[in-house]
């Protein structure tokens, strides 16, 4: 079987220890340790190095200090005896004075860097991006509307209220590249206005399976009908925190009708198009333009185009 190499914000290194973060006590002691890092995130970016090849800007346990109101520390993880955390420090409305950042450094949206980090550092930064979301949008207790509180290092959030224990969700999401023999099927989203053509997606229903809602979503963005589904990988996107499922299926009828709610077009591309696509800086021309390598739909296209499954 093929082995992929990780995607873009997969590949985490950091051992989470589910079992250590049940102690709060320990999770103090790792917050008050001078060993130990933290990532800040000012309104969902990150601090980085600038320049060509950016790096992820740890800092001290100094950065305590900033902590946004009713934020906590996030317990990522434990590499090389070192204890990392992320931490949200949006309540300043002028970071880099308040930071007192020089050029070197700077709060980045993730999507600006995630392609020039390290592989591993793009995987951490995700996690640290969806876990500082996630509390930032949980502060209160859905059952109830007490407010909650940050439990096992970030894990979970506990209503001392009605006792109800919230946990961080993450929405599957099949995204699947439809071909039917040299052709592919490919979509432009409503209201996007990046013009790419990417691989049709849609959020996987409750009590529904992958192979079911690629063919549930195909049926109704383009109504063709879909037989064979090949699982080819996952890729975590943290927007805020989604997991996409990349699946090649293979089409049964060819006649679309689009969904024009959706998707401004929909079309069978053939496969020489895609490769010289692909091939033009991985961005496309302006006869059709894909997705890049962050994106899960680039190696899909990739796998289908160099008939590489």
């Amino acid at each position: 079987m093929r082995e992929y190499p990780a995607h873009i914000f997969a590949g985490d290194p950091l051992d989470r220890v589910d079992a250590a973060r049940r102690d709060p006590d320990w999770v103090q002691a790792q917050i008050d340790a001078e060993s130990s890092r933290f990532l800040p995130f000012w309104q969902m970016k990150v601090l980085a190095s600038t320049g060509a090849q950016p790096r992820l800007a740890w800092r001290d346990r100094g950065v305590l200090a900033h902590l946004a109101d009713n934020a906590e520390p996030v317990l990522l993880g434990v590499k090389d005896r070192v204890t990392h955390f992320a931490l949200d420090v949006s309540g300043p409305t002028d970071p880099i004075a308040t930071f007192d950042l020089d050029s070197s450094l700077d709060f980045i949206e993730p999507r600006r860097i995630a392609t020039l980090l390290p592989w591993f550092e793009s995987g951490t930064m995700a996690h640290a991006k969806s876990a500082v979301d996630w509390h930032a949008r949980h502060g209160f207790c859905p059952r109830c509307g007490s407010r909650t509180r940050s439990n096992l290092g970030g894990k979970e959030r506990l209503c001392d209220t009605c006792g109800a224990h919230h946990f961080p969700r993450t929405d599957p999401v099949a995204i699947m590249l439809v071909h039917h023999h040299d052709q592919c099927l490919l979509g432009r989203s409503s209201g996007r206005g990046t013009g790419a053509y990417s691989a049709l997606a849609g959020f996987i229903d409750q009590g529904e399976s992958i192979e079911e809602a690629v063919r549930r979503e195909i049926m109704e963005e383009a109504h063709i009908e879909v037989g064979e589904v090949r699982y080819h990988s996952s890729q975590p996107w943290p927007y805020p925190s989604s997991l996409m499922i990349g699946c090649l299926a293979q089409a049964l009828s060819t006649e679309i009708r689009i969904d024009d709610q959706e998707l401004d077009d929909v079309g069978w591309f053939a496969r020489d198009e895609v490769l010289r696509a692909l091939a033009r800086s991985e961005e496309g021309d302006e006869t059709l333009r894909v997705p890049g390598p962050i994106a899960i739909a680039h190696h899909l296209l990739k796998t289908w185009a160099n008939r590489d499954y």
